[in-house]
C-alpha cells in the first residue's frame, strides 16, 4: 500500500521518477485502473455533489473514464509511435495505461470541489494538472527528448476526442424542428 500511495503522490507532483517506475512494472497495470477509478469518483463527487440520485452519475462517469482510459492509451500509442516518434521511441500499450492511469493521479483533487465556492475553481485546476500530468506521462513513456512533442501528442488526440463526438453528435443529434 506505501508503495501505491508513494506512487499516486509522485504521479500528482509530475516526478519523472515516478513515471518511469510506473512504466517498467508490468504488475501496476491494477494499481493504474485504481488511481482512474479513484479520481473518476472524486471528480465526479466534487462536479455532481453529494445530493439524492448522484450516485448513478459518479458511477457512470467512473465507467466512462475506464473506457476512456483505454482507448486514449490505445490512441496515444498510435499517434506516438506512427507519427511523432522519435528514434528512441519504444514502448507498448500497457506502458501506456499504466502511465495514463497514474497521471490521472491530480483528479483526487475533485473531492474537494464538495467545498461549497470550491467546485469551478477545483475542476478547472483539476483538469489543467491533469493535462500536465499527461503530457508528463506520455514524454516518459514515448521516450521523448522534448516534453513539446508529448504535448503534440496530447494535442493530436484531443483534437480527435473532440471530432468524433462533434461527428457524432451531428448524427445522432435530435433534430429541431
Amino acid at each position: 500500500m506505501t508503495t501505491f500511495i508513494t506512487r499516486v503522490i509522485g504521479a500528482a507532483r509530475l516526478d519523472s521518477n515516478t513515471y518511469e517506475t510506473v512504466e517498467a512494472d508490468h504488475n501496476a497495470t491494477g494499481q493504474a485502473l485504481a488511481v482512474v477509478v479513484l479520481a473518476s469518483a472524486g471528480l465526479g463527487l466534487g462536479w455532481t455533489g453529494l445530493q439524492p440520485g448522484r450516485f448513478g452519475a459518479v458511477l457512470a462517469l467512473t465507467l466512462v473514464s475506464i473506457a476512456g482510459w483505454i482507448t486514449w492509451a490505445l490512441l496515444t500509442y498510435v499517434i506516438g509511435t506512427r507519427f511523432f516518434a522519435e528514434p528512441q521511441t519504444r514502448t507498448d500499450p500497457g506502458e501506456l495505461l499504466r502511465v495514463l492511469g497514474f497521471a490521472a493521479a491530480p483528479g483526487l483533487l475533485g473531492v474537494l470541489g464538495l467545498v461549497p465556492g470550491l467546485g469551478p475553481t477545483v475542476t478547472a485546476v483539476a483538469f489543467l494538472w491533469l493535462l500536465a500530468a499527461m503530457v508528463v506521462a506520455v514524454q516518459h513513456a514515448l521516450d521523448f527528448t522534448s516534453p513539446l512533442r508529448a504535448f503534440g501528442v496530447c494535442a493530436t488526440r484531443w483534437t480527435i476526442f473532440v471530432a468524433t463526438f462533434w461527428v457524432i453528435g451531428i448524427f445522432f443529434a435530435p433534430t429541431v424542428s
